[in-house]
C-alpha cells in the first residue's frame, strides 16, 4: 500500500474492537500492519456478524489491508517468532499494538530487551487490570440511566461500542505521538491505558462530571431529544420518522421559518415569558415546542418539505434501518469515493470503506480486503524475520506456523 504512512511497520496482537480498529486505521493510511494470531484463529475469527458459511464479517471489517501470520504461541519457538517480528530492526519498525499483553514474554520489559527503542501501546480493561468491554464500561459509568424513552426507568445500553471506537483512535494517536518522540530522541515508549479510562475521560470532557459534582439537576432520560438544546423526532404524514435539529440559532430560526410557526413560537414565548433564542431554554420547554411543530410534520410527507429544508440548510434526517440506509443514502454508496465494491474472499463481493481521511498530497487508496488467517506467514518470516526457505519449511513441518496455502498442500493422513 501507499499512503502517508508508507514505510511504517506496525505489529498487532489483538482481539475485540479497539486494537483491531487502531491497526486497520494505520493500514488504511499506508502502514504495513502485521497481525499475528493462533493457528486455530484468534478470538475474533468467527465473531458475528457471520455469513452462512461461518466466515466472519466482523473479521473482514476490522482487518482490511493487514498482513496475517498464524503462529503456535503455546510453543517456545512460536513465542520466539512473535518476539522477533515485534522487535525486528528498522527505523520505521518496532511499533506494537496490543490488548493481549502476557507477562514474561509479551510485555514491555521482556520485549524491550530485544529492542531498546520499542514502542508498545497496550490497552487494558480498567486501570487495575481487570477485564472490561464496552458493554460493561457503559453501564458502569452511568450512560444507560440517561438513555431510552422519557419517563422510563429501565437502563438502556447502546448498541454502538462507542468507547472501543474512541479508544482505538486514541491508540493511533498514542502510537504516532510516541513515534514522533522516538524520531527526535531515539527513546522507546511503553504506553498503557484502560478502556474504562477512555470512557471516564469523556464523561469529564462532556461536562457531566463537573455538573454532577457541583449540584447540577439530576439528568434523566429524554428519549430522542437532543440534550441541552432542541432536537426531536417526528412522525410524518407518510409514516416516515424524521429527526429535526434546532441546536444553533441559525438552525432554530430556519426550522421555525420553514414550518411556518413564527407566530406560534412568539405566542409561546409571550405566554411562558421565555426567550427561545436561548438553546437551553429550548431544551427545558421542548414539549411545548414539539406540540407546536407536530401538526406540520403530521400533515406533510417527507418529500413535501425535504427539498425546502435542504435548500435552507436545515439539519434533519430520516430514520432508517441498515437495509434502507444502504438503498437510499448516497453517502453509503459508491457515490461516496470512500467506498468501493471489492471481492472479499469467503464472503463475496460487497462495498467496503477505505479511510475517511483525505490528504491533499496523497490520492485516495482503494480499500483492501482482510487477509485469510496466516495468508502472509511465509512472506513475513522471510522479509521480517529474515529466515531462509529451509528454515521456514521446518517451521511448517513442526506445526509452529501455518498458512492457507500450506494447509491445502498438506497431504491427507
Amino acid at each position: 500500500m501507499s499512503g502517508i504512512l508508507k514505510g511504517m511497520r506496525v505489529v498487532e496482537g489483538s482481539a475485540f474492537v479497539a486494537v483491531p480498529l487502531a491497526g486497520m486505521t494505520l493500514a488504511q493510511m499506508g502502514a504495513e500492519v502485521i497481525r499475528f494470531d493462533r493457528i486455530i484463529g484468534g478470538l475474533d475469527a468467527r465473531r458475528w456478524p457471520v455469513a452462512a458459511n461461518g466466515e466472519s464479517h466482523f473479521w473482514a471489517g476490522m482487518n482490511k489491508g493487514k498482513k496475517s501470520i498464524a503462529v503456535d504461541m503455546s510453543s517456545e519457538r512460536g513465542r520466539e517468532l512473535v518476539t522477533q517480528i515485534i522487535t525486528a530492526p528498522g527505523e520505521d519498525a518496532g511499533l506494537f499494538l496490543t490488548n493481549l499483553k502476557v507477562r514474561g514474554w509479551m510485555d514491555y520489559p521482556s520485549l524491550s530487551k530485544h529492542r531498546k527503542d520499542l514502542i508498545m501501546v497496550a490497552l487494558k480493561g480498567d486501570r487495575a487490570g481487570r477485564p472490561a468491554v464496552d458493554y460493561t464500561v457503559n453501564p458502569a459509568i452511568g450512560f444507560p440511566a440517561i438513555t431510552g424513552p422519557e419517563g422510563s426507568t429501565e437502563p438502556v445500553a447502546h448498541a454502538l461500542p462507542a468507547w472501543d471506537c474512541i479508544a482505538g483512535n486514541m491508540m493511533v494517536s498514542a502510537l504516532l505521538a510516541a513515534e514522533r518522540h522516538r524520531l527526535k530522541t531515539g527513546q522507546g515508549q511503553d504506553v498503557e491505558f484502560a478502556l474504562k479510562d477512555a470512557a471516564a475521560a469523556m464523561l469529564g470532557h462532556l461536562g457531566i462530571i463537573g455538573d454532577t459534582q457541583t449540584g447540577g439537576k439530576k439528568r434523566g432520560k429524554s428519549g430522542n431529544a437532543l440534550y441541552g438544546a432542541y432536537g426531536q423526532d417526528f412522525v410524518c404524514k407518510d409514516g416516515q420518522r424524521v429527526m429535526v435539529i434546532g441546536l444553533t440559532d441559525r438552525q432554530w430560526r430556519g426550522l421555525v421559518k420553514q414550518t411556518n410557526t413564527t407566530d406560534q413560537m412568539a405566542q409561546l414565548e409571550s405566554r411562558l415569558k421565555i426567550d427561545l433564542r436561548d438553546e437551553g431554554t429550548r431544551f427545558v420547554h421542548r414539549a411545548d415546542i414539539t406540540a407546536v411543530l407536530t401538526p406540520f410534520f403530521a400533515s406533510h410527507a417527507v418529500q413535501d418539505f425535504a427539498p425546502a429544508f435542504e435548500a435552507a440548510g436545515l439539519t434533519f434526517s430520516i430514520f432508517r434501518d441498515f437495509e434502507t440506509a444502504l438503498v437510499e443514502d448516497d453517502d453509503l454508496s459508491e457515490a461516496n469515493p470512500m467506498f468501493k465494491t471489492i471481492d472479499n474472499p469467503g464472503l463475496g463481493r460487497f462495498m467496503v470503506p477505505g479511510s475517511p481521511l483525505n490528504f491533499s498530497t496523497f490520492p485516495r487508496e482503494v480499500p483492501q480486503p482482510a487477509p485469510a488467517l496466516g495468508m502472509h506467514t511465509e512472506e513475513i518470516l522471510g522479509d521480517v524475520v529474515r529466515m531462509t526457505d529451509t528454515e521456514i519449511a521446518q517451521l511448517f513441518d513442526t506445526g509452529t506456523v501455518q498458512s492457507p496455502e500450506r494447509f491445502r498442500q498438506k497431504p491427507a493422513a
